[in-house]
C-alpha cells in the first residue's frame, strides 16, 4: 500500500490550486514539511483520489468547490481563522494538506 497526498493553495479569491502533490516517499516527505509548519491535514481518501488526476498549479474543478470549501472551513477553524466579513484575522494564502490512507 501506498501514501498518496495533494497539497492546495487558497487566497481567498481564486479557485483553490494544486501546490504540490506525490506518492510513497514524496508523500511522506511533504506530510512531514507540513507538520513542520503547522499546515493542517485533512485525510479523506476520495478527495485525494479526484484531485490527484490535477496537475501542480491546476485549479480545483467546479464540481469539487463545496467538498473542498467544507476542507477548506475545516482548516480554517482549526487555525481560528474566519473569512473577511467575520471579524477574525485574514492572514491571506491558506495552505492546506489532503492526505489519502495507504493504498
Amino acid at each position: 500500500m501506498s501514501k498518496q497526498v495533494i497539497a492546495l493553495a487558497y487566497d481567498g479569491r481564486n479557485a483553490p490550486s494544486v501546490t504540490a502533490k506525490g506518492d510513497d516517499a514524496l508523500a511522506e516527505a511533504i506530510l512531514a514539511i507540513a507538520r513542520e509548519h503547522e499546515v493542517p491535514i485533512y485525510e479523506n481518501a476520495e478527495l485525494v483520489r479526484l484531485l490527484a488526476r490535477l496537475e501542480l498549479g491546476d485549479a480545483i474543478p467546479e464540481a469539487l468547490y463545496r467538498s473542498i470549501a467544507e476542507v477548506i472551513a475545516f482548516a480554517w477553524y482549526l487555525k481560528g481563522k474566519a473569512p473577511v466579513g467575520f471579524g477574525q484575522r485574514d492572514d491571506g494564502d491558506a495552505p492546506l494538506l489532503l492526505s489519502g490512507p495507504e493504498r
